[in-house]
Formats: structure tokens, C-alpha cells, sequence
């Protein structure tokens, strides 16, 4: 069932739920315009209100507020607090702190905490790890970088030439810190050890995917199974407890380039995943075959950001689950319920 929409002022390519109470309604959009005239890259980030239980379909999907930056290719709310971080075209990676203001038009205030100069190339993607000190950093040069988060501050802690091509995505694995996932256009699924200086190698798969790898997902309920999305089209389920080897066990074809996935906040083995040129698709991954259980074809452009809302409705009723998803040339936004969750 579809909740709301609307037109983004630029090109649209992630939106992120805010996890953290009291917060939970906040949605956070972002996008990406190549401006050929002015050779710059420019985005903003938009923060609404997503209320599924609205009866006045006005209040469903609320813009709130609204900030200029350079052009966003990704962000993430920290898994500790409502601070979000921004990769973007700059080179920059900067955090934004949601807060609650009983002054303010909308009860809250969104500013800027502060920001730092990577790489002289572009900032791809951004990834937490789970005790919320440290960030990771894909760059366009196939650099990966590692920053602290000191207080208000951020600090480069390693960087390194880690690909041939584009990091389209890295990702800390969510049980063992010290590991770090790398994707990128030269086919490669990398995985370092940041407990050495500089970062070790503990595998490199180059012979899996044929076209580039674009983001990965850890199951929360199983800290062995992961997964990775690549522009072949297939989402791959890797089995993890032989980390020198990892196994692909199972794959499936979603019909369009996988470029981000997430699991569902409470109902185990359901992925949300942004398909590029097929849309978004709910697929059903557990220790049977992975398949294919809804998809969702209502925008008319690159199906790029794509997330589900953490609520407590959800966690009983899989009805009540929402989902936001955006596509990049028609700038649209939209926000919708699952229809078939309940049965699991």
C-alpha cells in the first residue's frame, strides 16, 4: 500500500530511517545533481515525518526541514545515537546531529557537528562500526579509509589503496570488529583486518562476481551468513565460518544491478533491495532457497535508496511494516507498506 510521495529537488540516491527514539519518524533523504554548467557536484539532505497511521494522507509523509551540501553518494545513522554521516562528492565526510527542540517549528533541530577532508577523490559510501568509534570510507580512487570519531571530531586512523576501481561499499562485520568488508567495480569481494598496521588481507574473491559488487548485508540473526549485491543482477549468500574461503552456498537473480539491501529491523531473513533498473524486490534469504517474495515497480528511474522503518508495530504485526525507497533521475521519493509480511 502506498503511504506517500514526493518530487526531491535533485537527483535521488539514498534515504536512511532514523533508528533511535524518539526519532524513529524521521526519515532522512538525500541526493546527488551533477551540475555540467558550474563542473560541481551539489545534493542536499531532506528530513521528513513518515506516520503510516495517519488518517489525513497530508500528515503520512511531511517534509520538515532541509540542508544544502555537496553532492551525497551515501549516509548512515550511527548505531549508537542520532548522528548521521555523510559521504559525499567533495571528498568530505561530515556528521549532522538530530536533537529534540520544543522551540523549534518541528520539534527538533538538525545541525552540524563537523566534517573532514578525506581524499581528494569522492567519498562513495560510509559504514559504522557497532560501537560507533569508528567509520569506514569507499573513495573513488579504490582507497578505503578509516576515521575516528573523536568527540566532535574526526581523524583519518588509516587509509589505503585497496582496489583497482571504485569501493562502491564497505561494511564492518557486525560481531568481529576488527574485520572489514570491501566491494568495488574491479569485480573484487576483499576482506581486511584492521587489528594490523597497515590493514592485512584476509581474502580476496575475484572469480565470483562478473560485474562490480555494490553493497553487502549481515544477517542479524545469523553472524556467519552475508551477503553481497553486485551489478550482475545477483544477490550471493556467503557462508562466513571459513573466512580465509568464504562459500558462496546460494544466489539469486533479481533481474537489475543490486545496489543496496537491508534486512528487516525484526523479522528474521526478509531483504529489502534496491534493483537499479527492476525496481526494489522483498526477498525471502534463509537456510533454505533464497526467493523472491514482493516487488515493487512504481518508480520510473534507477531504483537506488531503499530502507525499512524501525517501529514497534512492525516487530508484531509484519502488515504495519514500512518501507521508504527513492530513484535517482525522476527525483521522486516514495513510501510504502509490504503486502504480504504478515504471513511469515
Amino acid at each position: 500500500m502506498d503511504l506517500g510521495s514526493c518530487y526531491l529537488g535533485g537527483n535521488a540516491d539514498a534515504v536512511e530511517f532514523c533508528p533511535h527514539r524518539p526519532f524513529r519518524h524521521v526519515l532522512a533523504a538525500a541526493t546527488y545533481t551533477l551540475q555540467e554548467q558550474e563542473q560541481d557536484r551539489a545534493g542536499s539532505i531532506s528530513l521528513f515525518s513518515v506516520d503510516a497511521a495517519a488518517e489525513d494522507e497530508s500528515q503520512r509523509l511531511r517534509l520538515l526541514h532541509t540542508v544544502g551540501t555537496a553532492g551525497v553518494f551515501d549516509m548512515k545513522w550511527s548505531p549508537a545515537s542520532p548522528l548521521l554521516a555523510q559521504a559525499d562528492a567533495h571528498g568530505r565526510l561530515a556528521l549532522w546531529r538530530l536533537e529534540q527542540d520544543d522551540g523549534s517549528d518541528t520539534g527538533f533541530v538538525f545541525t552540524d557537528v563537523c566534517a573532514e577532508d578525506i581524499s581528494s577523490s569522492m567519498c562513495l559510501y560510509v559504514d559504522w562500526n557497532q560501537t560507533a568509534e569508528s567509520l569506514s570510507v569507499g573513495l573513488s580512487d579504490g582507497s578505503l579509509s578509516v576515521v575516528s570519531v573523536r568527540e566532535d571530531r574526526l581523524e583519518i586512523s588509516e587509509q589505503w589503496p585497496a582496489h583497482q576501481f571504485e569501493v562502491w561499499t564497505c561494511y564492518f562485520d557486525r560481531t568481529r570488529s576488527h574485520l572489514l568488508y570491501s566491494g568495488s567495480d574491479d569485480c573484487c569481494f576483499s576482506c581486511w583486518d584492521l587489528r594490523e598496521s597497515p590493514s592485512s588481507i584476509v581474502f580476496q574473491n575475484k572469480k565470483s562476481h562478473s560485474m562490480g559488487v555494490c553493497c553487502f548485508a549481515q544477517n542479524p540473526f545469523d553472524e556467519n551468513m552475508l551477503l553481497t549485491g553486485s551489478y550482475d543482477e545477483f544477490l550471493r549468500v556467503w557462508d562466513m565460518r571459513l573466512m580465509p574461503k568464504p562459500v558462496n552456498e546460494k544466489l539469486v537473480n533479481l533481474g537489475g544491478g543490486v545496489w543496496r539491501m537491508k534486512y528487516h529491523p525484526s523479522i528474521a531473513d526478509v531483504v529489502l533491495a534496491a534493483c537499479m533498473h527492476n525496481g526494489f524486490a522483498i526477498v525471502k534469504v534463509g537456510s533454505g532457497d533464497a526467493t523472491t517474495m514482493e516487488t515493487y515497480c512504481k518508480h520510473e528511474s534507477l531504483a537506488y535508496g531503499a530502507d525499512w522503518q524501525k517501529s514497534e508495530g512492525a516487530e508484531e504485526n509484519g502488515n504495519s511494516s514500512v518501507v521508504a525507497t527513492c530513484s535517482f533521475y525522476d527525483r521522486l521519493l516514495r513510501v510504502w507498506q509490504p503486502g504480504n509480511l504478515a504471513e511469515l
